[in-house]
């Protein structure tokens, strides 16, 4: 099946699933309020006035008790096939171009400085952040921005490509990775339990964990020799004045124990679940294999650790309930439970931030390998290790609906044809086809399949000028702005690095004039220094540009045309300088008297 036809079974699967939980959950609801009143009834009548036997009571209790065990597994289900609803319909949403503005934008990765983030759209709404992200951490979300932001090395990359396309087809272990633990998204907090895990050992003094369970047998024995009759309660105040006084030597480092692990100890269990999940898996690609065996690296298994730091501060908990305080007193409980915390922190804690980046590397994988799997047609791109070229077949952008999306070619190359200058009118498809080009490259070094028929690209680094404003701020006006970004660009190629430049009407800011001699010696200085890319323009002078770059440098354009007395765009590059601008045309359809 397409990935719509199985987003829309597997919808309509869940969708029938929820509605009979929701039915069940509601029908077992009435049952035990029911319930509830003839087991009242039934004592009322039985120990209240005794008109029938006590013994009566016991099967509106054990009726009442099964539906309250049966009520919770219903609502588990009602719950997971909730989030399974929730799953595809943004799924579909996706598909059917929808999704825009309904997701996380990732705006804290946003960075107003760096060089294409905000001109690709990477964060925000509508973004490219926001289609790729399926990542429920924090940790998650944060590598792939990670990826985006910066291009990896090629063998890093491959290794991603490899591990993405194992997973484009797990649709089942991404989907059971994608709901597991409701609250994963908004409770994990990776930073505090890495911080938690990692802070300096709590001190108590030699010898602590084995005088308590002393201590505590101790008091077990005084206690039953005193109900015995055996001896006096003399013991009894002995072994009490020497737990006293271990409690006050340890106060301060159980206070800190128990008081630090409750919040982690709850992150941890969930994050957990998707540490048990993805330990069950087997994989092929050595990237996933690497991931796995990181987790089992130390001989621990973060799962099972996880859950017996759970029990542990569980059974810290107890000590909070009325009726097990006191018998906790004597037995020295929360000492030894805090003191067990403290030991499972010394072994497992420096580990906990290996593991959480095992899962955030995994989610991010997920992210991309769920865009591939809805992207049956993106190929995975011929990665170079060197020079600086980029040549494209067939490419789209990626959060146009494809559908709608038309496809260009385009080749560049430090050794030949370095820069192209790209002249058309108004909404023609100019900066969209920067956009597509840049966006394609970041997914490519991000380890992502491209919306290309083919695509073959060296190490870029990436610098845009396509959405630079001004600042009232930082008291910059736009040319101002504009000019600071040309100079960041301009100062990758002067340090030798591969520069891929993208530039929307090249100093717009000022007159034809200066305009027309600035852009000449830009462009000129980036091509001479190994830099490739393309410019777009109105200004049909600067496609004379050209002219002085000889074979490395060539104009292309996209037209319009009237039909009807509307413009219509084709958005298909073609050779040449434009011949004729539809700026007026505009004007005139929007109202203006022209």
């Amino acid at each position: 099946m397409t990935p719509h036809d199985e987003y829309r079974v597997r919808l309509q699967r869940s969708s029938a699933i929820n509605a009979r939980s929701v039915r069940r959950f509601r029908e077992i609801s009435n049952a035990r309020l029911a319930m509830g009143l003839v087991a009242v009834a039934t004592a009322a009548a039985s120990i209240g006035v005794g008109w029938i036997p006590a013994w009566w009571l016991l099967l509106p209790v054990a009726l009442l008790i099964a539906l309250v065990v049966v009520h919770e597994r219903v609502d588990r289900v009602r719950t997971s096939s909730a989030r399974a609803v929730s799953y595809y319909e943004r799924a579909l949403a996706r598909l059917e171009h929808r999704w825009a503005g309904k997701g996380d934008g990732g705006e804290a990765y946003s960075d107003s400085a760096h060089l294409y983030a905000a001109d690709l759209d990477l964060f925000g709404p509508g973004s490219l952040f926001e289609f790729l992200s399926t990542a429920r951490t924090a940790v998650g979300r944060r590598v792939l921005a990670g990826w985006l932001l910066q291009a990896g090395a090629p063998s890093q990359v491959r290794a991603r490509q490899q591990a993405v396309e194992e997973l484009r087809s797990r649709l089942d272990l991404r989907e059971e990775f994608a709901l597991l633990g409701e609250d994963v998204r908004v409770a994990v907090d990776d930073v505090a339990m890495t911080n938690w895990g990692q802070r300096p050992a709590l001190r108590f003094f030699r010898g602590a964990r084995w005088v308590a369970p002393a201590l505590t047998a101790c008091m077990v024995l005084a206690v039953a020799l005193y109900f015995a009759q055996i001896t006096g309660p003399r013991p009894v105040l002995v072994v009490a004045l020497a737990e006293l006084a271990f409690s006050l030597a340890v106060r301060d480092a159980v206070r800190a124990s128990a008081a630090g692990a409750a919040a982690p100890s709850g992150e941890l269990k969930l994050l957990g679940l998707l540490l048990e999940r993805l330990e069950r898996e087997s994989f092929t690609s050595p990237h996933l294999q690497a991931i796995t065996h990181a987790l089992d690296a130390h001989g621990l298994t973060p799962s099972a650790e996880i859950r017996r730091l759970t029990r542990r501060v569980e059974c810290l908990d107890w000590a909070r309930n009325q009726f097990f305080r006191a018998i906790a007193s004597p037995l020295l409980w929360i000492p030894q439970w805090a003191m067990a915390i403290e030991a499972w922190r010394r072994d497992c804690g420096p580990h906990i931030g290996e593991w959480v980046a095992m899962v955030g590397e995994f989610e991010a994988l997920c992210s991309l390998a769920c865009f591939a799997y809805e992207r049956p047609a993106a190929v995975f791109p011929e990665l170079m290790e060197d020079g600086t070229v980029l040549e494209a077949e067939g490419m789209l952008h990626p959060l146009i609906d494809p559908r709608e999306a038309v496809a260009n070619d385009v080749r560049l190359d430090g050794r030949d044809c370095a820069l192209w200058i790209v002249s058309g009118s108004n909404m023609s498809g100019k900066s969209t086809l920067l956009r597509a080009v840049g966006v394609n490259a970041v997914l490519a070094w991000a380890g992502a399949p491209v919306t290309c028929a083919r695509l073959r690209l060296s190490p870029l680094r990436i610098g845009a000028s396509i959405r630079v404003s001004d600042s009232l701020q930082d008291h910059r006006s736009r040319f101002y702005a504009e000019i600071s970004r040309l100079r960041e660009i301009v100062d990758l190629a002067r340090a030798g690095q591969p520069t891929l430049f993208l530039l929307d009407e090249l100093l717009s800011g000022t007159n034809s004039h200066d305009r027309r001699i600035g852009a000449a010696a830009l462009i000129r200085g980036l091509v001479e220094r190994g830099a490739i890319g393309l410019v777009t323009t109105h200004d049909l002078a600067l496609a004379d540009i050209t002219g002085t770059l000889a074979e490395r440098a060539r104009n292309v354009h996209f037209e319009d045309h009237l039909e009807g007395g509307e413009i219509r765009f084709d958005f298909r590059l073609r050779p040449g300088v434009v011949e004729r601008s539809n700026a007026l045309e505009l004007m005139r359809a929007v109202g203006l008297d022209v």
